[in-house]
Parts: C-alpha cells; sequence; structure tokens
C-alpha cells in the first residue's frame, strides 16, 4: 500500500512536470509573441549573418525573446540562418515567425531613374539594395562584361533602362547588373531593333539620342518632334548643336564642379571635347544621363517634318518654338534670351 502511494505521487509529479514542459512547449510555439501596434514589421537579414544579428532585430518586435530563443535553438534556426526581407505579422506566434524568417525571402520594388552617371545610379540601387554602390560600380564598369555585351564606359549608363524592377533585397551587385542586362535584352526586341535600323542607328545610338531628348525636353507629347529634329541634322550631315551636350561636356571639368549652367554661352561652345555637338559632327560618345522612356519611344518613332531648329518658348516654359530656317529660329532665340536676361539669369 506505501509504495503504491509513493507510486502515485511519483506518476502524479510527473503528471504536473509532464504538464509544466507541454504548457511551456505550448506558449513557446503556439502563443502570439508580438508587440508591435502596425499590423506588419520587417527585418532586413544581411548575408552571412549570424543569430546574434538577427536577434538584435527581432528584439524590438518580440514580447518574450526567452521563448523564441529556445524554439530557434530547438528548430535549428540559430545556425541556419538565411539572409533576406522577411515579413512578421501583427500577432504571430515562434513557429509561424521562425518558419517565414527562414524560408519566406520577400522580394521588393525597385524603381530608377533620370539618374545622370553609373556612380548616380549605383547610389540610388545601394539605397534599395543589400549591394554597396562600391560593389555595384566595379561590376557596372568590368571591362570583360563591357566588351563581352557590346558596351563601352561612355555606352554602360544606356543599359539601365528606369522602370520598378521585383528584386530579393540580398541580390548581389553582378546579380543585379545582370538582371538588368536581361530587361535591356527584353526591350530590344526584334520590333525596337527594326526601328533603329531603319533610323541607321544602333540601340546604343538610340540610348545615346534619347538621352539628348530628355535633356531637351520633358515634355512626352513634345519629344517625337524634338527627336524628329535632331535625325533630320543627322541626316543631312548637320551638327546636333545640342545645348545639353554642352552642359555635360563643361560639368567633366574642374571649373564647372559644383555649379549649376542655367544659360548656355558662346564660351561652352568652345570647350574641347568629344561630347562638344557644336565643334563634332554626329552623336557623341555615350548618353549624357538616364533617358526617360518616353524618350527612347520618341527616338525610335519620331514625328516625320521639316524643322531644323527650335529654341525654348518662353511663354510655355517646358516647351519650345520650332522653325525650318535659321532666320526664324534666330527670331524664336532672340525671345528666349530676353526672357532669360529679363529674369537676371546670365549663366
Amino acid at each position: 500500500m506505501y509504495i503504491k502511494k509513493i507510486l502515485w505521487a511519483i506518476a502524479l509529479i510527473g503528471l504536473v512536470i509532464f504538464g509544466v514542459i507541454a504548457y511551456y512547449i505550448y506558449g513557446a510555439m503556439f502563443e502570439p509573441n508580438t508587440k508591435f501596434n502596425e499590423e506588419k514589421a520587417y527585418i532586413y537579414v544581411p548575408t552571412k549573418s549570424n543569430y546574434l544579428q538577427v536577434r538584435q532585430q527581432l528584439e524590438p518586435l518580440l514580447e518574450d525573446m526567452g521563448t523564441f530563443d529556445a524554439l530557434a535553438k530547438q528548430k535549428k534556426y540559430t545556425s541556419n540562418i538565411k539572409a533576406g526581407r522577411f515579413q512578421i505579422l501583427k500577432g504571430m506566434n515562434n513557429n509561424e515567425i521562425i518558419n517565414s524568417i527562414r524560408s519566406k525571402n520577400l522580394p521588393l520594388k525597385i524603381a530608377f531613374n533620370n539618374q545622370h552617371t553609373l556612380q548616380d545610379l549605383a547610389g540610388r540601387i545601394s539605397a534599395q539594395l543589400e549591394a554597396d554602390s562600391l560593389s555595384l560600380i566595379k561590376v557596372m564598369t568590368e571591362a570583360s562584361f563591357l566588351d563581352k555585351n557590346g558596351f563601352t564606359k561612355a555606352t554602360a549608363l544606356g543599359m539601365y533602362l528606369p522602370n520598378s524592377y521585383e528584386f530579393f533585397w540580398n541580390t548581389s551587385a553582378k546579380g543585379f547588373r545582370d538582371k538588368m542586362l536581361k530587361a535591356y535584352h527584353r526591350f530590344w526586341n526584334d520590333a525596337r531593333r527594326a526601328k533603329a535600323k531603319a533610323l541607321h542607328l544602333s540601340p546604343e545610338e538610340v540610348m545615346t539620342l534619347a538621352s539628348i531628348v530628355h535633356e531637351e525636353s520633358k515634355q512626352p507629347n513634345e519629344q517625337p518632334r524634338v527627336a524628329g529634329v535632331y535625325l533630320n541634322r543627322l541626316r543631312i550631315g548637320m551638327p546636333l548643336q545640342a545645348d545639353p551636350t554642352l552642359k555635360f561636356a563643361a560639368y567633366q571639368l574642374p571649373k564647372y564642379k559644383n555649379t549649376i549652367i542655367r544659360r548656355v554661352l558662346n564660351i561652352h561652345k568652345e570647350i574641347d571635347s568629344p561630347y562638344n555637338t557644336y565643334k563634332n559632327l554626329g552623336l557623341p560618345p555615350g548618353p549624357i544621363a538616364m533617358p526617360d522612356l518616353s524618350a527612347v519611344k520618341a527616338v525610335l518613332n519620331p514625328e516625320k517634318h521639316d524643322y531644323l531648329y527650335f529654341a525654348a518658348d518662353a511663354k510655355r516654359i517646358g516647351y519650345h518654338k520650332f522653325a525650318k530656317t535659321l532666320r526664324q529660329h534666330n527670331n524664336n532665340a532672340i525671345q528666349y534670351q530676353r526672357y532669360l536676361s529679363s529674369q537676371g539669369i546670365n549663366r
């Protein structure tokens, strides 16, 4: 009888202990364990992170780190960290959180436009992805990559078409570059290549001309007419005489660093540069900035007309007056120069 009581006591104690353990395990796995007020939160786990680094991001988001640590260790997450961008929903339990940050790397939308240099683009991308700007610049200007794909350092910017794209946050610099090359080839399908060929331009030359068109006019409804002017000039062997190329050439010189040229002067036309389209026939070596897709489409679908000149319209800022003769153009240009002077814009 005494032995039976002891056995019953041991059994009861065992049941209590088992119950406590079961309750702890249940709490560790299935009780909600978030403390943020928003509907969702994100953590960004860099490549080669350890559990301590992940834990530091989780600590402000979770109610009980002790139960999370215990379950993370039991599920071997602590030794199997995955890089990426992960979502935690309000009210998730530890089990759901671990499953999310272990296997549900979420892509994100990144966007860029109007970047003037590869350095600008690298800075824009590094603010949205894990890859740093130095790594991006290195792969973007890699000589073997440019040679293999028909680019030069001067034309490389034209490979990056401004748009929004889906990437995983932990995409490498090389991964970003290679995906953008695929997007470039998708854009330059047979139909667009045929249009470029009909204009006697390569895709790279289209991007270069589009960059000039875009710097001249930000108005999509006017860009085809501007493109038509430049194509007319190319066809008859007339210099492009594009003021944006003079600005680009000037900004490469130390004396114009950290300045804004608001008025193109004769002194700018004397700059010795392959980008000076007043001195040099044809297109410059590469894009002077990243054109919007509207400008690229404008070059491929130019307005057919007899205009050879255009000048900014003082009465419709952002638009231009077009002319077929130099005399008409000079009259238009004088009106705009007077407007600049009246606004105190002398350089």
